[in-house]
């Protein structure tokens, strides 16, 4: 196996390349939860009637309803890998112990809006230079 194979080798469980603290969790909470309670909210204010009825009279028509649920896992992806880049985890890495449904999202392209970012426990900051994703 040549030197660039081994270096593309994947960790054999995540606690491999996971650093993260014990309180890295909350960017995780917070990732999902934010824009969960943005659709209660909305769902509560009448929202997802309007969706559908916009999504209907627009020039889709209702087949349109079937781009929905494109839509919404495109969405639930670009949040998750932005939560999993901004904790210094790359969401295209899939250690050797996992793979399969439904973990498969590392086999698709990543949806992050931010760099891949390294946390220092030390200044309990942000390291300025990013991580380059290894892919």
């Amino acid at each position: 196996m040549s030197t660039s194979e081994q270096q593309q080798a994947p960790p054999g469980t995540i606690a491999d390349y996971d650093e993260r603290s014990n309180g890295s969790w909350v960017i995780s909470f917070g990732a999902a939860m934010i824009p969960f309670a943005g659709f209660l909210y909305g769902h509560g204010r009448g929202m997802t009637v309007r969706v559908v009825e916009a999504v209907v009279r627009s020039p889709l028509g209702p087949a349109g309803l079937l781009l929905l649920p494109f839509a919404t896992l495109g969405f639930e992806k670009c949040i998750y890998d932005t939560a999993q880049s901004v904790q210094g985890i790359n969401p295209n890495m899939r250690p050797a112990d996992r793979g399969g449904f439904p973990s498969g999202g590392a086999d698709l392209p990543s949806f992050s809006l931010v760099p891949i970012m390294k946390w220092d426990n030390e200044k309990r900051s942000f390291i300025r230079q990013p991580i380059q994703p290894s892919i």
